[in-house]
């Protein structure tokens, strides 16, 4: 026998997609037909996974004209849903195609909140299943106003019948949600990059590296010619996004990143003491077998973890020096 797989989606929309030759203002734009589809987080999941053959339960709310239309949507699938009815109409996400460039538009409407009810009921739904679930998958975005924990009461509602808890969120309810036990986080690059923002506490460290992704985002979609990465994204996750972008094992990108970031220190150092060139290629070898066991065990925990109080304070002092060695 399969094991089920439930997912959860608490906002869905009703996708509609179209596309004109090129966008202009206040023009009347003649589109092309009008797709349909019934779309968020959860519900895309569970379409996939039934694709692949396995036993998939898609939970989700509805409400409205637009809830009905998306529930019709998906009974045409073939998927196997509950539905949580709401009040509010199920938003709509509207999506246009830009033929003459190739580019997309999205307008994504924010939803109704939900109430504190409405995630009991999805609770409830979760803890009714027979047999139960192997794995839970919440994904996609809250509505602004719902209870920040709502995550967080699903991901317990999932661990209490013994499921494995997987999770695609951002922000509040997905730091609520990570106070529980939850198997499996898939962040995108911009919420990856957002969370390292808030770990670099010095204003120019953080400017740096922004600035040091545009350029090497620049550079990597140059040689591909065509966007590969985004270009507003850390150093760090622009670099481990431009190696998954190109197929490169992930033991060999962590190795890459941390040679070249150690070489970028001691160049620091180069500007501060007598050290030619020479010297600091030797450091750099003599680091060589520390620099692949850093990289091998990044690769294999869930998380590195970097403890540098006083470069960082040194860092923060920095741009109110009257004379400094790097450009501020």
């Amino acid at each position: 026998m399969q094991s089920l797989v439930v997912t959860l989606t608490l906002n869905p929309a009703l996708d509609l997609t179209t596309s004109v030759d090129c966008i202009v203002p206040f023009q009347k734009l003649r589109c092309g037909p009008m797709r349909r589809d019934a779309g968020g987080g959860g519900i895309n999941v569970a379409r996939v996974l039934q694709r692949w053959g396995c036993e998939v339960l898609a939970i989700h709310t509805a409400g409205g004209a637009t809830g009905e239309k998306l529930k019709r949507l998906i009974a045409q699938e073939g998927l196997w849903c509950e539905v949580l009815p709401l009040v509010a109409d199920t938003r709509e996400d509207f999506t246009v195609y830009e033929t003459q460039t190739g580019r997309q538009f999205r307008f994504i409407e924010p939803g109704a909140a939900l109430l504190a009810e409405d995630v009991s009921r999805c609770e409830a739904a979760l803890a009714a299943i027979r047999p139960a679930p192997a794995f839970v998958v919440a994904s996609g975005s809250l509505p602004p106003g719902s209870p920040a924990d709502a995550y967080a009461r699903c991901v317990a509602a999932a661990n209490a019948v013994g499921a494995w808890a997987v999770l695609d969120a951002s922000g509040p309810p997905l730091a609520r949600a990570l106070e529980k036990h939850v198997f499996l986080v898939k962040p995108n690059q911009r919420e990856l990059s957002d969370e390292l923002s808030a770990r670099k506490t010095a204003r120019e460290s953080r400017e740096a590296s922004l600035k040091l992704g545009r350029r090497f985002a620049e550079l990597v979609n140059g040689l591909a010619d065509s966007p590969v990465i985004g270009t507003d994204l850390h150093y760090c996750i622009a670099f481990g996004a431009a190696g998954a972008a190109l197929g490169l094992p992930e033991d060999a990108v962590a190795l890459a990143y941390l040679r070249q970031s150690v070489a970028g220190l001691i160049s620091a150092c180069q500007r501060l003491m007598a050290l030619g060139q020479v010297a600091a290629n030797r450091i750099v070898w003599n680091l060589s077998p520390t620099i692949g066991q850093a990289a091998s065990h990044g690769t294999k925990d869930e998380e590195v973890w970097c403890f540098s109080p006083f470069p960082e304070l040194a860092s923060m002092r920095h741009g109110s020096l009257e004379t400094r060695l790097f450009i501020s």
